[in-house]
């Protein structure tokens, strides 16, 4: 018998990813352990195992296709023995994407009929749910996405929809059909034709079509949905509060030099040097290292520090775990190999999912300071910015420092002000005399 192959869930959190690559194609031998295909859920591209073993007898989910939900059926999978006859049974669900293809050979009284034929999941009133990528398509291609079943979560319309939609030919007249309408029935088009409501704010697509601004619609990448949705949760839900203090950084960039001079086994940057103290403060201050939740406060026994890391899609924080037993070297050749396959989308679920706190490190941008939004659930974030000269006084007289503004983000269900800023002061000693932190 034919073995659907599903679209797999990556990560506790998943649940759609787009198919960006398949490795075998139609026809050839599938074993066990064989990389298929290619994923891309929120924050990195990853490889999907065969399970089983056969002959890939069909594709039902093309590569490049946007927004796949979990458990959807993307390939079939011939067993040993079986021909493609075995095929039209398993892939019989497939073509459900596009309305049935009579409704295009009908005439004029039969099409409204073709429009109401999308499940009713799809739509809700006058409004249809559909991704911004399939709009788009459907826009260009003439297409009413009234007329187009969705396949994907709760009905939504999605990418392969409309392609299916466009081949099939179908929902061509339902448009037409509509405008012909009109001019008979003014009074029961209108409620149709007003756009739907908006929740709150203004749609920037809407103005600018309405404006005739002119643009280039990028759709919006799983990872870019992801980090909408968090950071807007954090600003609505968490009380936090903003504390900043500066640093000196000369003592530490001459030990940073005298050590980098002593091996070529390691590199030490100065961000090398502010997780390592940032994991040591944080064992002194467990209220810090910590998350809140609605039954009790989670204090952790080990610092697992997440480090932003700018990617061509996105944001994504690579964690250094355990980074309080860790010393400068460890750390340094750590980073370097997470940031490496996090700009190369290949990091693992556990490199990226998870942390107790928080590093974001703008100083290589020339950004002097910034606030930082926090990195749900953790209850810190540390924003770090440029090492620079500036004035300064020392024992009543002026002088000329390398100085570092670092401030924290901190959840004020978690900690208080005054542990935010014994935290802060505690890394300042650290920064600024960096050979307390090799002991």
């Amino acid at each position: 018998m034919t073995i659907q192959i599903l679209m797999p869930a990556l990560s506790p959190t998943m649940t759609e990813g787009n198919l960006a690559k398949w490795l075998k194609k139609e026809g050839d031998a599938v074993k066990s352990g064989d990389v298929i295909a290619e994923i891309e859920t929120d924050k990195a591209t990853m490889e999907v195992e065969a399970a089983d073993e056969g002959r890939l007898g069909k594709i039902l989910v093309q590569a490049g296709t946007q927004g796949v939900a979990v458990n959807t059926p993307i390939a079939v999978l011939l067993e040993e023995g079986e021909d493609d006859s075995a095929l039209a049974k398993a892939a019989a669900p497939a073509p459900a994407a596009a309305p049935a293809p009579a409704a295009s050979a009908s005439a004029a009284a039969p099409a409204p009929q073709a429009a109401a034929a999308p499940a009713p999941a799809a739509q809700s009133g006058s409004r249809v749910f559909a991704s911004p990528l399939a709009r788009r398509l459907a826009e260009q291609a003439g297409l009413d996405l009234k007329a187009v079943t969705g396949s994907g979560p709760n009905g939504r319309i999605v990418k392969a929809d409309v392609e299916a939609a466009k081949a099939g030919g179908t929902a061509k007249a339902a448009a037409p059909q509509v405008a012909a309408q009109a001019p008979a029935a003014t009074p029961a088009a209108a409620p149709a034709a007003a756009p739907a409501p908006k929740a709150a704010g203004i749609d920037a697509k809407d103005l600018s079509d309405k404006l005739g601004m002119r643009y280039k619609a990028q759709p919006n990448s799983s990872m870019r949905k992801t980090i909408s949705r968090r950071l807007t949760e954090v600003q609505q839900t968490v009380p936090d509060y903003f504390l900043a203090i500066d640093c000196e950084l000369d003592a530490l960039l001459k030990v940073r030099s005298d050590l980098n001079a002593r091996s070529k086994d390691y590199k030490l940057s100065v961000n090398d040097f502010i997780i390592r103290a940032a994991a040591l403060t944080l064992k002194k201050f467990p209220n810090i290292n910590a998350a809140w939740s609605e039954e009790a406060i989670l204090r952790y026994d080990h610092v697992d520090i997440s480090v932003a890391v700018a990617t061509p899609t996105g944001l994504i924080t690579p964690i250094v775990k355990k980074a309080e037993t860790k010393g400068l070297a460890e750390i340094s050749n750590e980073m370097k190999g997470l940031a490496e396959r996090a700009r190369d989308g290949k990091l693992k679920p556990e490199e990226y999912q998870g942390g107790t706190f928080s590093i974001s490190n703008l100083g290589m941008y020339g950004i002097r300071e910034f606030a930082a939004i926090i990195n749900p659930p953790q209850a810190c974030i540390m924003a770090v910015g440029a090492g620079e000269q500036r004035p300064v006084v020392k024992n009543g007289a002026l002088a000329i420092a390398t100085v570092m503004t670092v401030s924290v983000t901190v959840d004020h269900r978690v900690a208080d002000g005054a542990q935010g800023a014994e935290f802060l002061a505690a890394f300042k000693k650290l920064i600024e005399d960096p050979l307390s932190m090799l002991l």
